[in-house]
């Protein structure tokens, strides 16, 4: 089964950082629907307004959302014009609280949503807050793509980061389309346990798995020789040249991610290669 619904988030009016490009490649190489959303984020919290503020000022906050929707329609759909793949855009306005509803809903009905890197230079809070959506809310496997990241060959090598978690598996069943037409994938253990169902053979049910989806699989065991995991599974996709990751999202609660760190926001943070999470 291949993906025939594919979705993508705007939410600033320069459309080139977005996730509109690979989004465009991937609805190609797979003959899907590339849905986009043109979302005009009004970012003053509900019930929270400065003293004084009166309700001019709201609206106007409210209005410039509304003018960046359609100033992000506009420009998608000026991109999208010469393009031969089926596709629809759609302008809408949320407050930062009312955001996750309304990416989640539209999740919920893709086969796979792409978007840019939720942190870093010129990313927002309205970034963050979507990619949680689509993870937790929208149930949806979310395809993270950083800017420069080559996309035209997506997914020729891919690396797994396999803990034996349900996430991990989630992501894994998710990605099963992308994987069936690699050239290899490595199924990357960071520290294996030592008296886990696998200490004979790390990775190994996951490969015969695989395998009988005709997936090509080789297995690294590495050393946690890093601090952080992320950071491991980095470094292993750069020595390997893998061009795509997949990975559980938020093993831990986001808010111990948030404050102390994790594999999910570490890669989030500092990933140089697409990486499809799921939760």
């Amino acid at each position: 089964m291949g993906y025939k619904t594919i979705l993508t988030i705007i939410t600033e009016t320069d459309i080139a950082d977005s996730g509109l490009e690979p989004a465009i490649t991937l609805a190609a190489r797979e003959e899907a629907h590339l849905d986009i959303l043109c979302l005009g984020v009004d970012r003053t919290q509900t019930g929270y307004y400065y003293a004084g503020t009166n309700a001019f000022i709201q609206q106007e906050t409210l209005h410039k959302a509304q003018e960046d929707a359609s100033a992000i329609e506009a420009a998608v759909k000026a991109r999208m014009g010469r393009e031969t793949v089926t596709w629809s855009s759609e302008a809408a306005v949320a407050q930062i609280a009312g955001l996750s509803h309304l990416v989640a809903q539209r999740a919920r009905f893709s086969d796979l949503v792409i978007m840019p890197r939720p942190y870093g230079e010129g990313r927002g809070i309205e970034d963050e807050a979507a990619t949680e959506a689509v993870l937790f809310d929208g149930h949806a496997p979310l395809l993270v793509v950083p800017a420069g990241a080559d996309t035209a060959h997506i997914g020729r090598k891919i690396v797994i980061a396999w803990n034996q978690s349900q996430e991990a598996m989630a992501a894994i069943k998710e990605a099963l389309p992308l994987m069936q037409a690699a050239d290899v994938v490595n199924i990357a253990v960071v520290d294996p346990p030592k008296h886990g169902p696998d200490r004979s053979d790390p990775g190994g049910a996951l490969s015969q798995m695989l395998s009988r989806h005709g997936v090509k699989t080789e297995i690294s065991v590495l050393a946690k020789t890093m601090p952080r995991v992320s950071d491991v599974l980095q470094r292993h996709a750069t020595d390997i040249e893998a061009d795509m990751m997949i990975m559980g999202a938020y093993g831990h609660s986001r808010f111990r991610e948030a404050i102390l760190g994790g594999a999910t926001r570490g890669m989030l943070e500092k990933t140089a290669i697409p990486v499809l999470m799921a939760h």
